[in-house]
């Protein structure tokens, strides 16, 4: 893969081992010549993958709606950074630019932003690759809630599928390079012939 988004939370959380993980996949895209593409913060697991990237000289683009560049305290030192009128706006521009998504620890806008993802991919509007890396079993119950979506007939389970899960930045980046989209309708009660 060429570039990733990652979506991540403006904190670092209260655990440390969550910004480790956020510096270790930086080091990874890094040493791999994978580009992120992100919301363009300097502050929390935004700020941490950035930095740690641009440490080893990699690419990160930025993309932030005008109206968070100071509330999300935009970073200054990436390599491209564009400003979107709007969060629709920043949505469609990063995945203008991405071959994949993967989410970190983070809190509403990451939820938002990975399953607007996935909603795209289920729509067959994109055929990339969803991923969550599951540090420290973070999305743990995230992922007991889609097996409930299944279980009640809300969610296929071919399309709960979409969302690659790893433990390990390797686990994960290898399941999003081998992601095949399923060939189903999105239509929950359609049978697919």
């Amino acid at each position: 893969m060429k570039r990733i988004a990652v979506f991540c939370g403006s904190s670092t959380g209260f655990k440390k081992i969550f910004k480790n993980e956020a510096k270790n996949l930086g080091d990874y895209f890094a040493n791999n010549n994978i580009g992120l593409v992100y919301g363009g913060g300097k502050i929390g697991m935004m700020g941490v993958i950035a930095d740690a990237i641009l440490e080893k000289k990699g690419e990160v683009i930025g993309v932030i709606p005008n109206l968070l560049r100071h509330e999300e305290v935009a970073h200054n030192g990436i390599t491209k950074m564009h400003i979107t009128k709007t969060m629709s706006e920043r949505k469609v521009k990063i995945s203008r630019l991405v071959d994949g998504y993967i989410a970190l620890p983070g809190g509403f806008g990451t939820l938002d932003e990975i399953f607007e993802a996935l909603t795209l991919g289920q729509l067959g509007i994109e055929s990339k690759p969803v991923g969550i890396l599951n540090t420290n079993g973070f999305f743990n119950y995230l992922i007991k809630q889609l097996d409930v979506m299944v279980n009640e007939g809300y969610l296929k389970q071919s399309n709960k599928e979409m969302l690659l899960i790893g433990n390990t930045i390797e686990e994960l980046i290898a399941k999003m390079d081998n992601y095949k989209i399923p060939k189903v309708s999105k239509v929950i009660n359609k049978v697919v012939s």
